[in-house]
C-alpha cells in the first residue's frame, strides 16, 4: 500500500508521515530530505545551487544514510532545497529513488509536494496536508526556538511565503493537490488530533 501526503512547508505532514508509517508498520520517506541532501553537499563542496550538472550528479550519487544528518534541518539547507528542487534533471534524477521506496513491502508512506501527483499518482491514499501561513509560521519559529537558533516570527512568516511561491510557480511537478487527493487543514489541530483525522481518512478510503 501507498499513501501519499502532500502539502506545504510546515503543514505538518512530516510529523504525520512518521505517526501513520509506525501505525501500520510502514516503510517513510520524507522525500525533502532528498533535496535538502543534495543542498547540502552542493553546500558542502562550495558550489552554486543553480549549477545544474553538479546538482543532478550529487542526486544520481546520493548516499541514503545522510538522510540522517542532522545537518540537514538547518535553514539555509531548507531554503536552499526548494531553489534545488525547481531544476527538473534533479527531480528526474531522484524520481527512480522515490518510486523504488514506495514499492517496499508491506507498504510505504510518503511526504513531499509532488507525491500524488508525480511521484505515485497511483497511490492507494492521497492526503494534501495544509494549514494557513500564519500557523505554519508559527509552529517553524517554534521550532527554531526550540533549536536555539534566532529568528522573528515576522522573518519566518516572510521566509514561508516566498517558499510556497517557489513551490507553486515552478514549471516542474509545482505544489498542488491532486485532483483524488483528500483535503486535511491543521491550522487548528495538533499532532494527536491531526493523526486521528489521518487515520480515519485512511480507514475510510482502504475500508479498514
Amino acid at each position: 500500500m501507498i499513501i501519499a501526503l502532500d502539502g506545504p512547508a510546515a503543514s505538518g505532514k512530516g510529523t504525520l508521515g512518521k505517526r501513520i508509517a509506525a501505525h501500520y508498520g510502514f516503510h517513510c520517506l520524507d522525500t525533502g530530505l532528498l533535496y535538502r541532501a543534495v543542498t547540502l553537499a552542493l553546500l558542502d563542496r562550495g558550489l552554486r545551487l543553480h549549477d545544474m550538472w553538479a546538482a543532478v550528479a550529487l542526486a544520481r550519487a546520493l548516499d541514503p544514510n545522510r538522510l540522517e544528518d542532522l545537518d540537514l534541518r538547518r535553514a539555509d539547507v531548507g531554503e536552499g532545497a526548494s531553489v534545488v528542487a525547481k531544476i527538473p534533471e534533479v527531480r528526474a534524477a531522484l524520481l527512480e529513488y522515490q518510486r523504488a521506496f514506495a514499492a517496499r513491502s508491506p507498504g510505504a508512506v510518503l511526504d513531499g509536494r509532488d507525491i500524488a501527483t508525480v511521484v505515485c499518482p497511483t497511490a492507494d491514499v492521497k492526503i494534501f496536508v495544509t494549514a494557513t501561513p500564519e500557523a505554519r509560521a508559527k509552529r517553524r519559529f517554534l521550532e527554531y526556538q526550540a533549536r536555539g537558533l534566532e529568528a522573528t516570527e515576522a522573518d519566518v512568516l516572510a521566509l514561508i511565503k516566498a517558499r510556497d511561491a517557489r513551490d507553486s510557480g515552478r514549471a516542474n511537478a509545482p505544489l498542488r493537490k491532486a485532483d483524488d487527493a483528500i483535503l486535511l487543514d491543521t491550522t487548528e489541530l495538533d499532532i494527536d488530533a491531526a493523526f486521528d483525522v489521518a487515520v480515519g481518512l485512511i480507514k475510510r478510503k482502504i475500508g479498514r
